[in-house]
C-alpha cells in the first residue's frame, strides 16, 4: 500500500527538470545578480535546454536570501550562443521584459549591454 501511495504521490507531484548545463545556469544566474545589483541570488526552479538553438536557461530567482521556496517568483531566461564556455549571452528576459543587441528600445539595449559587460569582466 505505501508503494502504491508514494507511486501516486510521485506522479502528482510537479516535474522539475534536473540540472543540465551547469555553466549556462550559474551564468544565466549571475545575468540576475548583475541586473538587480544584489551580492547574491537564491535560485529556485531552474530549467536548462543545452540542447536547443540558441541554447538557454530558465530559473526564478529572489534577492532575498532566505526566501521560502514558494516566495521565489522572480524569473528569468537567458539566450546564449552556444552551450560550452565560453558562454556568449545573446538576449535575457526578466519577469517578461526582453533585452537584446538588437532591442529597438535603447534603455533596454544599454541594458543587455551591460549585461554582456559585466560577464565579460567575470571571464
Amino acid at each position: 500500500m505505501k508503494t502504491i501511495m508514494l507511486t501516486a504521490a510521485l506522479l502528482a507531484a510537479p516535474t522539475l527538470a534536473f540540472a543540465q548545463a551547469p555553466g549556462l545556469e550559474e551564468t544565466c544566474s549571475l545575468v540576475a545578480r548583475n541586473f538587480e545589483m544584489a551580492t547574491a541570488v537564491k535560485v529556485g526552479v531552474v530549467q536548462s535546454f543545452p540542447e536547443l538553438t540558441p541554447p538557454g536557461v530558465r530559473l526564478t530567482y529572489s534577492t532575498e536570501l532566505d526566501a521560502e521556496p514558494a516566495s521565489i517568483t522572480d524569473t528569468i531566461e537567458c539566450q546564449f550562443e552556444k552551450a560550452t564556455a565560453p558562454f556568449k549571452l545573446v538576449k535575457f528576459c526578466l519577469n517578461g521584459t526582453c533585452y537584446a543587441a538588437d532591442e529597438k528600445n535603447p534603455e533596454r539595449r544599454r541594458r543587455f549591454e551591460e549585461a554582456q559587460s559585466l560577464l565579460s569582466r567575470s571571464n
